[in-house]
């Protein structure tokens, strides 16, 4: 019992001399524990900064184009798009527009990545 409760101590204090067995042992444990250990047990995620789920494209001939994400419409009923679409790109730009058009974009396995919508500013009266 004593040489048990002696080794704890001394693993506890470190006083293993560098390069012995029980060094080397004590080493692959801390190192384990850091590479193995989850890193939800921290509640440490990476901080990367999202890029915005609408972003403004290249337009032509007053109209301007606009990237929706996929997950802002799809869960939103295909009747209700256009009108929830419109309302996060005049958000985003600060200003009353007319949508033209929205076109779902595709992948090659004819899921949905994200929409087009096709606006330009709104002419006439600014209330809906």
């Amino acid at each position: 019992m004593g040489s048990i409760l002696s080794g704890i101590k001394r693993f506890v204090l470190w006083d293993y001399p560098r390069a012995s067995w029980q060094y080397d042992v004590m080493v692959g444990l801390i190192l384990a524990f850091i590479f193995l250990t989850p890193r939800e047990w921290f509640r440490d995620q990476p901080r990367v900064p999202r890029a915005s789920k609408v972003a403004m494209l290249q337009g032509e001939q007053g109209a301007s184009v606009f990237w929706l994400e996929s997950e802002l419409l799809l869960s939103v009923p295909e009747s209700e798009r256009a009108e929830k679409a419109l309302k996060m790109v005049a958000s985003q730009t600060g200003e009353a527009q007319e949508l033209i058009r929205l076109v779902p974009v595709f992948d090659s396995e004819k899921e949905i990545k994200g929409f087009m919508a096709f606006t330009r500013p709104q002419t006439g009266t600014l209330g809906r």
